[in-house]
C-alpha cells in the first residue's frame, strides 16, 4: 500500500526472535521499513522495492554451514548503507571476503561491554560518552577476520570485531543486538544509521491517513464494503478510516454474541451509529451463541464454536448489504509478518484465534486492510489523527471470544452476569487509582469453584474470582502488574460487597510465558 514517495528501509530477516524490535525502533523514528524473509529477497525484489538502506537481522543459523541463509550478492551493489546485526554481521563478513569461525571460547550470551577504538565514526555519535557501552550479545560463532575495506571501531572481551565498518561503502556491522532494551543506547545507534542514510522521518500517521484514504478510494471505487466491527481498537480505527474515505459505501456489522463486557454493545452502537453516523447492522445473536455454548467447558471447543457461529452470523447479516464487493479487516503488520515467517513452517497451536478467516473466499469478496502496515501503537496514533476519543483509543485489548475464555469451565448466564459486574468494579478501581494507562490488559476471570465464606452472621457458598493485570509491549510476552496490597485489598472488598455471587478474590501473578494472558 505504501507509496514509493516514502523513503523505505528493508529489513532482511534471517530468523531472529527479535527482528520485529528492529522495525519498531525504526518506526519510532518515523522511518518506514518492512521486514521480508531472506528467501523472498531476490534481485528482482530489490529492484522493485528500491530501499534507501538495508538492515540484516540476526538469526539462529551458522554462516559456516552449507546452505546457510544469505541475501543476494546484488544487495551489496545497490549503493545504499547496510547495517548487519549479529548473524547479519557474520554473513556480511563471509560474503565480502572475511572469515567466521565457530567456538574457541568466544561465544557470548547476555550482557557484555564494548569499548571504543581510537577512531570515531558518525554511526557512534552519542556512544562511548563513558568508558564503555553495555550491549546484549547472543552468538556462538564469531568473526575471526574482517572483510577487506572494513576497520574495527569497537571491541568486547569475546568479540574483537564487535563494531566494524567500511566507510567508503557505508557498510556497518555489529556483533550485538542494538534493538533490545538490554542495549540501553541502541536507539541512538539506529538514529545515527538512518540519519547517515538520508532518511527525513516522513513516516507519520498524519501522512499515512491522507495516503490511506486516497488508496482506499482508488481500490474500492464506487463499490460497497462491509466491515466486521468488534468494538476493539483495530476494527474501529479501520472502520472510521474507511468511512472517512468512502462514506456510506461502508456498512459495519456488529455481532453481539452475549459475551461482551458490561454496557459494551450499547457503547459501540451509540458511538458508530449515532456519533459517526455510520450504516451499522447490530446483529443481536445472544441466544444463538449462548445456546450453542450451553454445557461446553473445553476451551478449544468454546473458541471454535464461537468462531464458526461468528462466520455464519456475519455472512447472514452481511448478505443484507446487496452488492458488497469488499470485506474490511483490521489486520496489523505483526499478523502479516507471521503469515510470511522466516521458517514458513507450522507452529504449535496454543489456542485458536477468533477472526473472519475464510469469509473473503466463501463470499467472493476482496479484502480492504488499511492497517496491514501498522504496529499496534501506530494504530492508536492513527486513531488519534482520525479524532477517536482518547479513552477509546487507549482501551485494553479484548478477545474475540469475549467473556467465554474468562469463564473457565461451563458457561452459564448467571456466571456471565456475575463476571460482568466484577470486571466493571475492577476496571473502575484501576481508573480511579490512575493506573489504567500503565497496564496493557486487565480483567476478571470467574473460577469454576465455589468456596465457603461468611457475610454478616450467615454462611455463603459462592464463586471465587481471579484478578489479572499485565504489562506488555505487544502481548507476545507479559509480566503481572505489581499492585500494592492496599489496592488489592480495597478492590477485593468492593467486589465482594458489590457483586452478589462472589465471596473470594485472588490475584494472578503468572507471567507470559509460562502462562498466557487470558485464562483459556
Amino acid at each position: 500500500m505504501t507509496s514509493p514517495s516514502h523513503d523505505r528501509l528493508l529489513i532482511i530477516d534471517f530468523g531472529s526472535q527479535v527482528t520485529q524490535l528492529i522495525a519498531r525502533r525504526l518506526r519510532e523514528l518515523n522511518v518506514y521499513c518492512e521486514i521480508h524473509p531472506f528467501q523472498k529477497v531476490t534481485d528482482a525484489f530489490l529492484a522493485d522495492f528500491a530501499p534507501k538502506a538495508v538492515i540484516f537481522s540476526g538469526g539462529p543459523a551458522s554462516v559456516i554451514d552449507e546452505n546457510s541463509p544469505r541475501p543476494p550478492q546484488s544487495v551489496f551493489d545497490l549503493g545504499v548503507p547496510i547495517l548487519g546485526i549479529c548473524y547479519g554481521q557474520q554473513v556480511m563478513m563471509q560474503m565480502l571476503g572475511g572469515k567466521v569461525e565457530r567456538g574457541h571460547g568466544t561465544a557470548e550470551f547476555g550482557r557484555a561491554y564494548v569499548t571504543p577504538m581510537a577512531a570515531r565514526i558518525d554511526l557512534l555519535t552519542g556512544w562511548f560518552l563513558e568508558e564503555k557501552e553495555q550491549v546484549w550479545m547472543s552468538h556462538g560463532d564469531h568473526v575471526s577476520e574482517i572483510a577487506p575495506g572494513f576497520e574495527v571501531y569497537g571491541t568486547s572481551p569475546n568479540a574483537p570485531f564487535a563494531i566494524t565498518a567500511d566507510l567508503s561503502r557505508n557498510f556497518f556491522a555489529v556483533q550485538f543486538h542494538p534493538e533490545v532494551h538490554h542495549t540501553p543506547n541502541g536507539k541512538t545507534l539506529y538514529e545515527n544509521f538512518v540519519r547517515l542514510a538520508g532518511f527525513t522521518g516522513d513516516w507519520t500517521m498524519g501522512a499515512y491517513k491522507d495516503e490511506a484514504i486516497r488508496q482506499i478510494r482508488e481500490q474500492v471505487g464506487d463499490a460497497k464494503v462491509i466491515c466486521g466491527l468488534s468494538g476493539g481498537v483495530d476494527s474501529s480505527v479501520a472502520a472510521v478510516l474507511i468511512h472517512e474515505a468512502i462514506g456510506d459505501q461502508l456498512t459495519c456489522v456488529f455481532v453481539d454474541h452475549g459475551l461482551l463486557r458490561q454496557n459494551e454493545a450499547q457503547e459501540v452502537v451509540t458511538m458508530f451509529r449515532d456519533h459517526y453516523n455510520m450504516p451499522l447492522i447490530h446483529a443481536d445473536e445472544q441466544e444463538l451463541f449462548l445456546g450453542a455454548l450451553d454445557g461446553v467447558s473445553d476451551p478449544e471447543v468454546k473458541r471454535k464454536t464461537i468462531g464458526k457461529l461468528f462466520i455464519d452470523v456475519f455472512q447472514k447479516h452481511a448478505g443484507e448489504v446487496g452488492g458488497a464487493k469488499f470485506l474490511a479487516q483490521g489486520t496489523l503488520y505483526p499478523d502479516v509478518i507471521e503469515s510470511v515467517s522466516f521458517s514458513g513452517g507450522p507452529s504449535v497451536t496454543i489456542k485458536s484465534h477468533h477472526n473472519v478467516g475464510g469469509l473473503p473466499e466463501k463470499m467472493g469478496l476482496k479484502l480492504v486492510e488499511p492497517l496491514r502496515e501498522l504496529f499496534k501503537d501506530e494504530v492508536r496514533g492513527l486513531g488519534h489523527e482520525l479524532g477517536l476519543p482518547a479513552s477509546f483509543i487507549g482501551r485494553h485489548p479484548f478477545p474475540g471470544p469475549g467473556l467465554a475464555i474468562r469463564c473457565p469451565g461451563e458457561i452459564t448466564r448467571e456466571k456471565l452476569d456475575i463476571l460482568r459486574q466484577a470486571d466493571a468494579v475492577y476496571i473502575d478501581q484501576i481508573r480511579k487509582h490512575g493506573l489504567y494507562d500503565e497496564i496493557w490488559q486487565a480483567f476478571v476471570a470467574i473460577l469454576p469453584v465455589r468456596t465457603v465464606g461468611v457475610m454478616g452472621d450467615g454462611r455463603t457458598y459462592d464463586f471465587a474470582c481471579a484478578l489479572r493485570a499485565v504489562t506488555s509491549v505487544d502481548g507476545m510476552t507479559a509480566d503481572y502488574y505489581p499492585f500494592s496490597h492496599a489496592f488489592l485489598g480495597e478492590t477485593a472488598t468492593r467486589i465482594i460487597n458489590e457483586v452478589k455471587g462472589i465471596n473470594r478474590v485472588t490475584y494472578d501473578v503468572t507471567s507470559k510465558p509460562p502462562g498466557t494472558i487470558e485464562w483459556e
